[in-house]
């Protein structure tokens, strides 16, 4: 018997240790998909979605015998779970709905309250003790077996109501978060549409959506009309030290998942650069080398002096007149023009030749500029907000699972 930490005052009894086996019971069953069950979806951080939702390429879809085929039958409240994808936490209830899902999936019916077993089967500790049963000499193809699975012990609490209560209160943050994630992507799709509203499409001179005051055709230029042109030099991430006296900044480091970071600096060295490079306020920096086109086209400006700037960066520094938030922005508005200029394979690259010679529209109004970076530094802040708020559900549901179990 134990007990956890924290728990709801009029629970008393000590949680028993039982087998997972005892709770988890492998549903085997297979149908062709019909209207009562429709094909399904599971993946890694998703859970069970409907199969037009799933984020990854699904190649299932593209089977000539879609509908003469069986697949594994699951129902609303199972445990499902990858064995071969534990390790990155492919496991979930499921929450979506009856249907079928791909038979390399496992299914089990639960005898206790499914989201109070949820929690216990999602927790990293858990999926940490299950991958010690990890099989398979390559890497990529190693699995935890259902066998193995459902023979560790967890403790479960003794009473179905304290269960019930448990995972109500996880699903009601749950749904805090989900609800969140949603406004959070709301933002940023509004941030995508405004960004091609505001700026001019190509072979045009005004933007769809304008600030009423200002009119007149905006300038439609290269953009070594609008800069001067360097590059970063001679830093690595070998050179990053936590006691560094120098700010710094890779190109590692230009953006966070969810904006620009602007005047963030995040790394510092104590290394001493031969011909170093720093920035100026309002320099526009656009990483030289990614792995992915879509890093490469994206622009962000900084607005401090003195920043110690690394390879692989390239620096636009606006001339007399030109904002370099704004020009920033113009630069992300227009990035299919960047990408057509990506080259490489592995590693995709692209230089400082070939992004002078982009064609930008700016507006030729200070004010204007002005106008249009406090907008979307709005929107970004607004943007940040929504994350940290995430963040704080996040590190609430962690501290939560650490104490209301065992």
């Amino acid at each position: 018997m134990k007990e956890p930490k924290l728990r709801f005052p009029e629970f008393t009894d000590g949680w028993e240790q039982r087998k997972l086996g005892s709770i988890l019971t492998r549903r085997i069953e297979y149908k062709k998909q019909s209207k009562d069950y429709p094909r399904l979806a599971f993946a890694s951080g998703q859970g069970v979605i409907p199969l037009s939702e799933r984020k990854t390429n699904n190649r299932e879809q593209l089977i000539k015998d879609e509908f003469t085929k069986k697949y594994l039958v699951t129902e609303l409240n199972d445990i499902v779970y990858n064995p071969g994808n534990l390790k990155y936490g492919a496991i979930d209830r499921n929450k979506c709905q009856r249907g079928l899902i791909s038979p390399i999936y496992v299914t089990f019916t639960v005898n206790e309250v499914p989201s109070f077993i949820e929690r216990i089967v999602t927790s990293h500790n858990f999926q940490q003790r299950a991958l010690r049963f990890e099989e398979g000499t390559v890497v990529k193809r190693q699995s935890v077996n259902p066998e193995d699975l459902i023979n560790l012990d967890i403790f479960v609490a003794p009473q179905k109501e304290e269960q019930t209560k448990i995972g109500e209160c996880f699903d009601v943050l749950d749904n805090l978060i989900q609800s969140a994630e949603s406004e959070l992507e709301g933002y940023r799709e509004l941030k995508q549409g405004m960004l091609q509203k505001m700026f001019p499409k190509k072979g045009e001179t005004t933007p769809e959506i304008r600030f009423p005051e200002f009119t007149g055709d905006w300038e439609q230029r290269k953009l070594l009309d609008y800069a001067d042109f360097y590059s970063g030099n001679g830093l690595s991430w070998n050179d990053i030290s936590d006691d560094g006296q120098e700010e710094c900044i890779l190109y590692g480091n230009l953006y966070t998942e969810y904006g620009m970071i602007a005047d963030k600096i995040v790394y510092r060295t104590n290394s001493t650069i031969k011909n170093p490079v720093y920035s100026k306020f309002g320099d526009v920096l656009i990483p030289a080398s990614d792995t992915t086109p879509t890093g490469l086209a994206r622009a962000t400006s900084i607005e401090k002096s003195g920043v110690l700037l690394g390879g692989d960066i390239n620096i636009v520094r606006p001339k007399d007149k030109i904002n370099g938030s704004c020009l920033s922005l113009a630069i992300n508005a227009n990035k299919k023009e960047l990408i057509k200029f990506i080259k490489g394979t592995s590693v995709r690259h692209i230089h400082n030749a070939d992004i002078k010679t982009i064609e930008i529209p700016m507006p030729q109004n200070n004010a204007e500029q002005e106008k249009l970076v406090n907008y979307f530094k709005n929107l970004d802040n607004l943007i940040t907000l929504q994350q940290e708020e995430i963040d704080g559900y996040k590190e609430l549901k962690s501290g939560l699972l650490q104490q209301m179990f065992c």
